[in-house]
């Protein structure tokens, strides 16, 4: 007998005293909770985003999508990055203001590799302004997940508004569960017993979001 026998044996088991008419689990939990805390506006929305953002330690800018691929490469200059690793499907004229060396998304790259390039640019799935939270779903403008996780320095465009939602269950409408998806709120950090934080312990010490609108909502 396999394991996976074994273990549909002891979930048969103990389902046998439950009778068939038996209210099932998901509909016997009420989901009256809330979808978002109050009604905003979309600028509203996109202003609690910032805020929240910036809250996580998180660097925003806002700009046009004219615009965005000055400020991407001003923030590439600024780093001092020579390198920056590009998922597949990212818009090309976003680094057409950069001299940084491109390195591509490969499934073959080692850590050691990716650990050398200084700065990853990706798009995003959604973002979340309750949380201050971006959600990547390794689309292509996304790349693999580990991309993110491994070099120092991210930079995560995020279109406004339509990547902006007010809640978590908002997000989830948008998202495929079936999907790598990666919730980043700030830079990565941790504490230690006496709460000293460290950041850039597993993943970039240095996350900067830059919220992209064309319109008079949503910009600052």
């Amino acid at each position: 007998m396999s394991g996976r026998d074994r273990i549909l044996g002891r979930v048969r088991r103990a389902l046998a005293d439950v009778p068939p008419d038996e209210v099932p689990y998901e509909q016997a939990l009420q989901r009256d909770y809330l979808r978002e805390h109050g009604a905003r506006s979309v600028e509203e929305t996109v202003e609690l985003l910032a805020e929240n953002l910036a809250d996580y330690r998180a660097i925003v800018h806002r700009t046009t999508s004219k615009e965005l691929a000055d400020v991407i490469g001003r923030l590439l200059s600024e780093r001092g990055s020579k390198s920056v690793l590009v998922p597949s499907g990212l818009d090309a004229e976003w680094l057409g203001r950069t001299d940084a060396g491109r390195a591509d998304d490969r499934a073959e790259s080692t850590p050691a590799e990716l650990d050398r390039v200084e700065s990853v640019v990706t798009g995003c799935a959604v973002a979340v302004a309750e949380t201050g939270t971006i959600v990547l779903d390794g689309s292509p403008d996304q790349g693999r997940r580990r991309i993110t996780l491994v070099p120092d320095h991210h930079i995560c465009v995020v279109r406004v508004p339509e990547q902006v939602v007010s809640s978590v269950p908002q997000a989830l409408e948008r998202l495929d569960p079936a999907r790598p998806l990666t919730w980043i709120s700030g830079p990565s950090a941790t504490s230690d017993i006496e709460l000293d934080r460290v950041e850039g312990v597993h993943g970039p010490r240095t996350l900067e979001v830059i919220l992209v609108s064309d319109s008079s909502e949503g910009r600052g």
